[in-house]
């Protein structure tokens, strides 16, 4: 499942945009709802080198793949980016109640009143709150990890696991661990720069001080 950073999904005549975080670096928690995951995780791909995040955020991984030779980027090179990660279930509640009051707005269904949605695009709203949970948590993700998104159809993040094995039998609140690739720069900014330390000073041997031997003056000629 492809999602893109800067796409924009429609409910129902009502639109909830997906646009990108501020440049600021957030701090994700996942709370302790507990992950009733009724699909599987995609498999781990081999290879790659973990990097560490510059900012904390709770049950994350991310590992470089590489780098991208076909995708170029005028702040840097683009590489490719491997993230294991868990969409917050109160954060997908939230959307889940925002999605359904503005689909409410302008919700004009047959065989009911206007503004009233009918169960059968309950799913779907939730759909869209899960799917809008994960493209934050991969804005989160990338700032996280002193990344900076690409712009347009090369930002875009591929889920791996399907939306729909997601959303069956989920329950709003609870939250949603997945793995995504996507390509994206190092953020120089961001980056944990190593502290360079001065070259260890030679310890100095400590010259002893030559010991004055003091000679026993022999002893007197004792007179008779």
């Amino acid at each position: 499942m492809r999602l893109s950073i800067f796409a924009t999904l429609a409910l129902a005549a009502s639109c909830s945009a997906f646009s990108p975080a501020a440049s600021t670096t957030r701090t994700t928690a996942v709370s302790n709802t507990q992950m009733m995951m009724a699909y599987e995780l995609k498999a781990e791909p081999e290879g790659g080198e973990e990097i560490p995040s510059v900012d904390t955020m709770t049950g994350s991984r991310m590992k470089n793949m590489g780098p991208d030779s076909d995708t170029k980027d005028k702040d840097g090179d683009v590489h490719i980016f491997w993230t294991k990660a868990v969409a917050d279930g109160k954060m997908i509640k939230g959307f889940r109640t925002q999605v359904e009051k503005d689909a409410s707005k302008n919700a004009n269904f047959p065989g009911f009143r206007k503004g009233q949605i009918p169960p059968y695009a309950q799913p779907q709203m939730t759909s869209f709150a899960v799917q809008e949970g994960i493209i934050k948590t991969c804005e989160a993700a990338v700032a996280a990890y002193g990344l900076k998104p690409l712009k347009g159809e090369a930002g875009s993040v591929e889920v791996h696991e399907d939306i729909k094995d997601i959303c069956k039998g989920y329950k709003v609140g609870q939250s949603v661990e997945f793995t995504a690739t996507f390509k994206a720069i190092f953020d120089a900014e961001k980056q944990i720069k190593e502290v360079e330390f001065p070259p260890a000073a030679e310890e100095e041997e400590a010259e002893a001080p030559a010991a004055a031997v003091e000679e026993e003056a022999p002893a007197a000629a004792v007179e008779e």
